[in-house]
């Protein structure tokens, strides 16, 4: 299977490597992570003719696999793994959060990308995330109650790529949701690990939250105990029959308003008219050349497409294929994520509001300068570049990451449609408030809490109906302008990294994409380098160090889902095992 890239592999590496990593344990770091990744056991890549999907959750992935076995198309299954993943993973996102797609559409060959990212109230102000003295507010205590909620864009897209592309009846895509909300499902052990450590944060805090995942001696549920929620399974069949705007305008929206403002802590500013005037954004998709390949992802908001992009067009000035995954390759890619990192703190942000100079920063000849910058040994925290475009803009730097949370799945129909999505309500179980049976965002935490240092202006602060920047970068890789890999991740603004360097095993390296999502994460986003423990990442940490690398072993959760188009027309599909994810197509 891997011979299908017809790369030369150094055998013995790959399985000291690769294979080792399968045993991935993930000892506790000492903050530990809001969604803990688990390990259910070790996958090996999938191979099919027709269709595929992969999914974090085994139930999800039988119900897109079922839509498409019967007719559906990959837009189709969108809808219904979306929905059913917001039973079965609710504290990754849901309808009370926000999604990006990238959908390559078979028939016209064209490809698009699609923002549903969940916006500011209009009523915000920049100044949102200060007390009245003036200093920014503690982030758990902002991301508990209301006053982190954003405006929800998932239900909205669904609807609206639905209503573009689908072939099933609209209704008949959430039956297998409400029948397993009704019916209820078993708590599985990365869902209990979840609910464990975010109770330290706070997830027990409010009533209809607290009834749903802790039993009446406020103890989580145990692993296996059967989970019935019939809010949700009221709200879906709401939603089945009269569309999106039963959630946006009717009593489902008064009821996540009330929820919102009505919060004894925290509360917030949504309002229905937030709600009712919502609207799916179409976006141009980023697509940065890598020798024979295109790399595309999602522009602004999302800074996954330009960062991947940057890494990628750095790194393609140096010839890694020769240097396979080794101690030098490690320090180029830790090197090129610290210039596009650097660039993304200062830049990205939603171009609806700010400018973002996209093509500046994606030129080729500005990343061989920003190449010509990496030397043999580690530099310090670097400083952002100047690229066509940015001329006059004052900014200063965002200092604040995303925090981990989030799910990704990939779709390819028997007509060539590809769909990667990423779907999200931030931080693990959101801002903590349940409202119709899902939980609701705290995106706006994804704001820069100071709005400006020095007197210039942070691009990704609060601003009334602005939408937040983001690290999601759901990724189609494309061969000879057809689909060659589609792949993406949660993580916070660790995404970036755990796609770039996905890309870069399977392009470089001709790795196999199940070996590829297994190996060892590595991530430098200008600070340290984090190296994943319980994996063969951490073999690197001596001679990283050496070369001048702060290393800190760390969890690093990640829940890579990918498809890879063979030569031969065969789909291989790649689960993440850090997450209960399965792969199926036929």
């Amino acid at each position: 299977m891997i011979a299908i890239q017809n790369f030369f592999l150094n055998i013995s590496f790959i399985c000291i490597w690769y294979l080792s990593s399968f045993c991935i344990s993930h000892a506790s770091e000492k903050k530990g992570q809001p969604e803990k990744g688990y390990s259910i056991e070790a996958k090996s890549s999938f191979v099919s003719k027709k269709f595929m999907l992969a999914t974090a959750n085994p139930v999800a992935t039988k119900a897109g696999y079922r839509v498409l076995l019967n007719g559906g198309n990959a837009i189709d299954a969108v809808v219904a793994v979306q929905m059913v993943l917001n039973v079965v993973e609710p504290q990754s996102s849901g309808i009370g959060g926000g999604a990006f797609i990238l959908y390559w559409d078979a028939k016209t060959k064209k490809l698009y990308s699609f923002d549903g990212r969940e916006k500011a109230p209009k009523s915000l102000d920049q100044n949102y995330f200060l007390d009245n003295n003036g200093r920014k507010k503690k982030f758990w205590d902002v991301v508990q109650g209301g006053g982190s909620v954003g405006v929800p864009g998932t239900l909205r897209l669904m609807e609206f790529m639905h209503k573009r592309y689908g072939v099933l009846k609209w209704s008949k895509l959430f039956e297998p949701a409400i029948n397993l909300a009704r019916e209820g499902f078993k708590i599985s052990p990365r869902l209990f690990e979840s609910i464990s450590t975010a109770q330290k944060r706070g997830l027990d805090r409010f009533p209809s939250t607290r009834a749903y995942f802790f039993d009446d001696n406020n103890i989580p549920r145990s692993t296996g105990s059967k989970l019935i929620n019939e809010p949700l399974a009221k709200t879906f069949d709401l939603v089945a029959q009269e569309g999106a705007d039963a959630f946006y305008k009717g009593d489902i929206a008064k009821a996540i308003v009330s929820a919102v403002q009505g919060t004894e802590f925290n509360p917030g500013y949504l309002t229905l008219q937030d709600l009712a005037s919502y609207e799916v954004k179409v976006r141009e998709p980023i697509c940065v050349p890598y020798h024979q390949y295109n790399i595309c992802g999602m522009g602004s908001p999302s800074s996954g497409g330009l960062t991947v992009g940057q890494i990628l067009g750095i790194l393609e000035n140096f010839d890694l294929r020769s240097l396979s995954p080794t101690i030098e390759a490690a320090h180029l890619f830790i090197e090129a994520s610290k210039l596009a990192y650097a660039d993304r703190n200062l830049y990205m942000a939603d171009k609806d509001f700010i400018s973002v100079p996209e093509k500046g920063l994606i030129d080729k000849t500005y990343l061989l300068r920003r190449s010509q910058l990496i030397t043999k040994t580690s530099s310090a925290k670097v400083n952002p570049g100047y690229p066509l475009g940015s001329e006059g803009l004052l900014r200063s730097l965002q200092k604040q990451n995303e925090k981990p949370g989030t799910t990704h799945y990939v779709v390819v129909d028997k007509h060539g449609n590809a769909a990667s999505v990423t779907s999200t309500i931030e931080t693990g179980f959101g801002s903590r408030v349940m409202v119709g049976g899902f939980l609701l965002n705290n995106e706006l935490t994804d704001f820069s809490f100071i709005p400006e240092r020095n007197g210039q202006l942070i691009a990704n602060r609060l601003e009334g109906g602005k939408r937040p920047r983001s690290s999601m970068a759901p990724t189609i890789v494309f061969k000879k302008e057809k689909p060659f890999l589609i792949t993406g991740s949660p993580g916070g603004s660790r995404i970036i990294s755990y796609v770039a360097r996905t890309i870069l095993s399977v392009l470089e390296w001709g790795v196999d994409p199940q070996l590829a999502i297994n190996s060892g994460h590595i991530v430098n986003r200008n600070g340290v380098t984090e190296l994943e423990a319980g994996t063969d990442a951490i073999k690197f940490k001596e001679g990283l160090e050496a070369l001048g690398h702060t290393v800190k072993v760390r969890n690093l959760n990640s829940g890579l889902h990918s498809i890879l188009f063979a030569r031969d027309g065969t789909l291989i599909g790649a689960a993440d095992p850090r997450r209960e994810g399965l792969v199926m197509g036929k």
